[in-house]
């Protein structure tokens, strides 16, 4: 599932393709039709991200809602965009550009009330401007989940997934194991200077980078695309800083990896 950078990376390109402007919006699968109508021929105002969760911003007031799951994505085509191809959910046609929307887990009209309901139930977000870490200590601090399982629950802080799960957690020693009420306030702080700067960097290159240069050599990234990764999916492999075999396990139904050296309990 797409990581919170992705979608504020997306809603910067959203942002400067579309908005100021009508953008005609159509659903040729059928599954957002009616909801398509209601924003088509409107001015997008701006586009915003909160977490994992994509908002279009219209002059109606209206606000169109995508949360992209595990196989949603936008793809960008120059104009003339020509039929749809296969199942497009959402499609918007700009002055200059036009995305298809595919496979989205939700793609819905939301008004302000609704926003506010998401708004609420989402921990701060590391990349909004307006994101006040305080209120995801107040969470963990009086927690005894462990703190792996409380970094990936969108509650507590918004747009973590299991890479910067999993890099965080061993950029500061800490095992995923520990229970939040046993993490200290300074190393909290730490951890979320480290994470904001992490995503931002995820944001102006599209991709993750997570390794510190003196760390960044020895065996490829688990993918021919993806930079190099302390611990994620690299269970058995050497760690890249004391040589330990990468530790893997489960938590909460997702894949966990840490290094047992550097991250002891």
């Amino acid at each position: 599932m797409p990581e919170g950078h992705t979608l504020h990376r997306l809603a910067r390109e959203h942002q400067r393709h579309f908005a100021g402007a009508p953008v005609h919006v159509s659903s040729p699968q059928g599954r957002f039709e009616s909801g398509a109508a209601r924003v088509d021929g409107r001015v997008l105002l701006r586009a915003e991200a909160w977490g994992k969760h994509l908002l279009h911003h219209y002059e109606s007031g209206l606000i169109v809602h995508v949360h992209l799951g595990l196989y949603g994505k936008f793809t960008d085509l120059p104009l003339p965009m020509g039929a749809p191809v296969g199942q497009v959910r959402m499609r918007m046609v700009g002055a200059e550009i036009g995305t298809d929307l595919r496979g989205p887990t939700a793609c819905e009209i939301y008004d302000e009330p609704q926003l506010r309901s998401l708004a609420d139930r989402l921990g701060p977000d590391p990349l909004r401007p307006d994101a006040d870490p305080t209120r995801a200590w107040r969470r963990i601090s009086k927690s005894q989940t462990a703190i792996g399982a409380l970094l990936m629950d969108q509650a507590v802080i918004a747009g973590v997934g299991n890479v910067y799960r999993a890099e965080l957690l061993f950029r500061h020693g800490i095992n995923p194991n520990r229970p939040g009420a046993r993490l200290g306030a300074a190393e909290w702080d730490a951890m979320w200077l480290d994470l904001v700067a992490l995503m931002k960097v995820g944001v102006r290159r599209g991709k993750m980078h997570v390794v510190r240069p003196e760390h960044d050599n020895g065996e490829p990234a688990y993918a021919k695309d993806r930079p190099r990764t302390y611990v994620y999916r690299r269970t058995g492999s050497a760690c890249r800083v004391c040589g330990t075999p990468v530790a893997h396990s489960v938590m909460k139904a997702r894949n966990l990896f840490w290094c047992p050296t550097c991250q002891p309990v």
